[in-house]
């Protein structure tokens, strides 16, 4: 564990990290930042535009430092992107940064919880099961590798 009173919550789309975490945020007292949502702030676009102009590797970059930049303040509850741990330096920071704490649901209630949502770049497609299966697979060791902590939020609503 390192040293710091940030918490931070990685994983999948649609598990509950902005959610549980501005509720942990008002609890605590504390901040609570959204790296997704600032980087909409920095950037006075939407996550979907960004992908359309700058591809997944353009929003991946914009992630990294805006994460930087979020890591530095203390203490605060941080919600990660869903893909944030796919650089090997961004899985650094956050391991060093706080208390990583995944939150993982099954792919029924990612679907569930995200079937409205038409937010989500990498959600658009004609099959979102096989997707979100993909991106799990692919996904699950890297937040597994950078957790401190593993809480399961399928049968789990906020309160």
């Amino acid at each position: 564990m390192v040293d710091t009173q940030n918490i931070i919550l990685i994983g999948a789309m649609g598990v509950g990290k902005s959610t549980v975490g501005k509720r942990l945020a008002k609890k605590l007292a504390i901040d609570f930042y959204d790296s997704d949502q600032e980087i909409v702030k920095k950037t006075g676009v939407d996550i979907a535009t960004i992908f359309e102009y700058e591809g997944e590797e353009g929003f991946r970059n914009r992630e990294e430092k805006i994460l930087q930049d979020l890591c530095k303040l203390e203490p605060i509850v941080l919600a990660t992107g869903g893909g944030a741990i796919l650089s090997k330096k961004t899985r650094e920071l956050l391991t060093m940064s706080g208390t990583v704490f995944y939150l993982k649901a099954s792919i029924e209630t990612i679907l569930n919880r995200a079937k409205n949502e038409n937010s989500r770049p990498l959600l658009n497609t004609s099959d979102k099961r096989e997707t979100i299966s993909y991106l799990l697979k692919q996904r699950t060791p890297l937040y597994e590798s950078v957790a401190h902590h593993t809480i399961n939020t399928n049968r789990h609503t906020v309160n």
